[in-house]
């Protein structure tokens, strides 16, 4: 076993095991489930990574279940999912729930809406980066446009034209990727 394999001398067994990962299934609503999903997804990050991080703060989560109205949340239409989190998240959830007789589900819905400010951000930001692209696709019109007239001053084969065709092509690969990107977060204009 390499150093880098080796547990620090400081980790416990108890360490160890919150990090494991369980399946965990809860009655969430469907908004709290896209939200989850949608933030997972465009961000980059494991939905796992995604609950410790929410609901890791054991006193927000306490404050939390102080606040939770069970009629208000009974009356929230829900459905069945089960996520992957690790052994400490479920845990938490578990102490906390049981602490205050507060339902896990209502925990993690009322835990996911945090997201909603993170996803009003990237909607204004996916807005934004529409706009950019319109002047990425304007600038490499006119580095096209350069370049043909330097292609037909100079030739194909002058060593300056050959940069700038190469330069030309890496703008359209940059363009396309741009347009990818724009095309994956198409999901938050429909959040």
């Amino acid at each position: 076993m390499s150093k880098t394999d080796d547990p620090s001398p400081d980790t416990t067994m108890f360490d160890l095991r919150g990090k494991q990962s369980v399946r965990a299934t809860f009655k969430l609503s469907q908004k709290a489930i896209d939200a989850i999903g949608l933030v997972a997804i465009h961000m980059g990050i494991k939905q796992k990574s995604l609950f410790d991080h929410i609901i890791e703060d054991l006193d927000a989560l306490d404050s939390l279940a102080r606040t939770i109205r069970i009629q208000q949340f009974k009356k929230i239409p829900r459905i069945q999912k089960t996520f992957v989190l690790s052994r400490k998240t479920i845990d938490a959830l578990g102490s906390i729930s049981q602490e205050h007789g507060t339902p896990r589900d209502a925990l993690v819905e009322y835990s996911i809406q945090k997201l909603e400010s993170i996803i009003t951000a990237e909607k204004l930001r996916h807005i934004e980066r529409k706009l950019l692209l319109k002047d990425v696709s304007a600038d490499l019109e006119q580095l096209k446009k350069t370049y043909k007239k330097a292609a037909g001053i100079l030739g194909t084969d002058d060593p300056f034209c050959r940069q700038m065709a190469k330069t030309v092509y890496a703008a359209q690969k940059t363009k396309e990727e741009l347009m990818d990107f724009l095309e994956k977060s198409k999901v938050l204009e429909a959040y």
